[in-house]
């Protein structure tokens, strides 16, 4: 695991074993987690408004339910302020992924986004998986290439000018020159599959793990059970605190449509972020395993 080329948060490179474990091919896509909602009644996170005692001080009117949206600018923009693309959006989430306006239905074969973990924790239970280990990631993105390429197919980004997965393609943040027309998410699949026959695991979306975030490799992160996630009991006349809490952070792996050579290259096995359990986004989905 790990590389020494690129991101501080990547090193040291480590040796891991890790069990086998049967992978979703693609990530969870719109129509999967729409089946989810409508069997279960599962209300997301950036369905529910926020808790005002997660935010002191906080204006009273941006606690409405809603997520961030990447918003591309007018031109060219210091990457120093990621407020210049990021916007939160009121109503957003994934029944309308770029906000009021939009419908989930447009884009039913493209990952689910502005999912919390605890929402991509609770649809894993549902379906009797669960959620990949950062390990476990990182090892079936490589797709069994031996030798630590930097990316899920090789060691260059453009092999023959090909571009395997949906990345960032022109000037960011302000032009995207996708030549198949993929601005935001594609579908699932679109782009060709690793070693291992699966597909998106970099690119398109980031995705959650159960492993809690650690700056490096120094200290293995704790891995978190779906079971956080099932319903919150209740006691006493009064529901109990889920396990996690707003300041948690989970690692996230795979990067996004929004990675560019320019400003961000986490389109590699070995790249991670670390990423609130509750801070949704336009660009973050999730996949499950199943373990024997």
């Amino acid at each position: 695991m790990g590389s020494r080329h690129f991101y501080s948060e990547e090193t040291p490179e480590v040796d891991v074993v890790v069990a086998d474990v049967v992978w979703m091919t693609h990530p969870v896509t719109n129509a999967e987690f729409a089946g989810f909602v409508e069997r279960t009644g599962h209300v997301t996170v950036a369905e529910r408004a926020p808790d005002p005692a997660d935010f002191p001080g906080a204006d009273p009117e941006l606690l409405v339910p809603g997520s961030q949206v990447f918003t591309q600018t007018d031109g060219p923009v210091s990457f120093d302020d990621w407020t210049q693309w990021w916007r939160w959006c009121p109503g957003a989430s994934w029944r309308a992924p770029e906000g009021p306006g939009s419908d989930w239905r447009d884009v039913a074969e493209h990952p689910v986004v502005h999912i919390g973990w605890e929402d991509a924790a609770a649809y894993a239970a549902w379906a009797g998986l669960q959620l990949p280990s950062e390990a476990e990631f990182e090892h079936a993105a490589r797709g069994g290439l031996a030798g630590g390429a930097d990316y899920a197919w090789g060691d260059e980004l453009h092999p023959d000018g090909a571009v395997l997965a949906n990345i960032w393609q022109g000037d960011f943040p302000w032009r995207s020159d996708d030549a198949r027309g993929h601005h935001r998410t594609s579908p699932v699949a679109a782009y060709p599959a690793n070693g291992y026959g699966l597909f998106d695991m970099v690119g398109n979306v980031w995705e959650w793990t159960r492993t809690r975030w650690t700056p490096t490799h120094l200290s293995a992160g704790a891995e978190v059970a779906a079971a956080t996630a099932l319903p919150v009991p209740t006691c006493c006349g009064g529901p109990v605190r889920p396990l996690l809490a707003e300041q948690d952070r989970m690692v996230t792996k795979g990067g996004s449509h929004l990675c560019s050579p320019q400003y961000c290259r986490r389109y590699r096995p070995a790249a991670r972020q670390g990423h609130g359990v509750r801070d949704t986004t336009s660009h973050l989905g999730f996949r499950c395993v199943l373990r024997s």
